[in-house]
């Protein structure tokens, strides 16, 4: 259904659909450890059902070609082998492009240009990694084209991040990429970011399910906030090493860390600081209730970890704590969050079953009459990482 979709635009697009290549790339939502991974510290994604998908056919000549049926206003971008620079005309597809010059930066021959169809089912601006999504995509459509066998998954995440550092400016930590390389069906991964060692941790969540709430409050993530909050973290951590000889702030315990802590001179850092290290004990003891089957405590963790991302770190805002606070109040609410950098995008919430559809209908109720507009809920499914299909 979804291949006849992409290669019958692929084929009124470009003539004909023959020898064009199918894939899927997923988004994800992180259950817990929130801008902990350019810290240092555990990040607890995984990825989901919803994704993008792409049809993709290598080309005689050096032009690249994109084309989005989601952004079919800007009908299909052209770039070139020849010029692999970031041009704002190019809009959305700076993403893939960027990791087409990523390769190239990183030795990784590509032999000609391609033409390249996407459709995506992620919310736009949702937080739920719609540009990852499309970077990893990218990634693995660039090593099945052009037959690259010497880059892992692990690898591909990597170029996206690398990419959307040099290429596109955002400051992004790991994790969305890693999450979308690396997923696997029915699990979340428990990353340690300092090292990118992980395991899978089963996500048996018996007789509840993973809401999504959207706040559809446009946000941009390069020219948001969000280089700020890192450099002030960057800025504490110089600070603490004058004293503790630490790499990242995810090296500290609580008490480690208010140990030292008025070593950190301005107190907007030592808050941001404070966040990071006690986000990243929490991230580590949720875990550790997973596998105890304690999902009351991991439930309880996540809205700690709200709290904190709302008064340390502040970046939620009054939507988010509109989703979050709301959330908390309903029955069969095992536990509410924002997800991703903030400033908008959306929350993720752990609910009984039989509690979804009112839990839907009151907390977009009270957003819709506090904030003005509606919010979207989507109960979403835990699934495999990006693949060719």
């Amino acid at each position: 259904m979804m291949k006849k979709k992409l290669f019958d635009m692929f084929a009124e697009l470009f003539g004909d659909s023959e020898g064009a290549r199918f894939y899927f790339s997923p988004g994800r939502v992180n259950l817990i450890g929130e801008h902990t991974d350019y810290n240092g510290g555990h990040v607890f994604p995984c990825a989901l059902t919803l994704g993008t998908y792409g049809a993709a056919r290598k080309r005689e000549d050096n032009k690249i070609h994109f084309y989005s049926m989601n952004l079919d206003s800007f009908g299909v971008v052209e770039a070139s082998l020849d010029d692999l620079t970031n041009k704002k005309e190019y809009n959305w597809a700076n993403y893939p492009l960027g990791v087409v010059w990523a390769f190239k930066e990183k030795g990784h021959t590509i032999t000609s240009g391609f033409d390249m169809v996407i459709w995506g089912n992620i919310p736009n601006g949702s937080g739920l990694s719609s540009s990852a999504s499309l970077e990893v995509l990218t990634g693995v459509i660039l090593t099945d084209l052009f037959e690259i066998k010497d880059l892992s998954m692990t690898d591909l995440a990597l170029i996206g991040q690398y990419s959307e550092n040099n290429f596109n400016g955002c400051n992004c930590g790991i994790m969305d990429q890693f999450a979308i390389a690396m997923g696997k069906a029915g699990h979340a991964i428990f990353l340690d970011t300092a090292d990118l060692s992980y395991t899978y941790a089963p996500l048996e969540l018996t007789g509840a399910k993973i809401v999504i709430a959207c706040s559809n409050k446009k946000r941009g993530l390069a020219d948001s906030k969000y280089n700020e909050r890192r450099s002030q973290c960057e800025t504490a951590l110089a600070q603490l090493q004058a004293v503790k000889p630490i790499n990242s702030l995810g090296e500290l315990t609580e008490e480690e860390f208010d140990a030292i802590a008025d070593t950190i001179t301005d107190p907007v850092n030592r808050k941001r600081a404070k966040h990071a290290v006690y986000e990243n004990q929490r991230t580590i003891r949720a875990v550790e209730a997973l596998k105890n089957n304690d999902i009351a405590l991991f439930g309880k963790l996540m809205n700690e970890s709200h709290v904190s991302l709302r008064d340390d770190y502040e970046v939620t805002g009054i939507e988010l704590d509109t989703l979050a606070e709301t959330a908390w109040e309903q029955p069969g609410v095992i536990g509410s969050r924002m997800t991703g950098a903030g400033f908008g995008g959306c929350t993720v919430s752990i609910v009984e079953d039989d509690k979804i559809d009112a839990f839907i209908e009151n907390v977009g109720n009270v957003y819709k009459d506090k904030i003005g507009y509606a919010a979207d809920f989507y109960v979403v499914t835990v699934g495999d990482g990006a693949h060719k299909m």
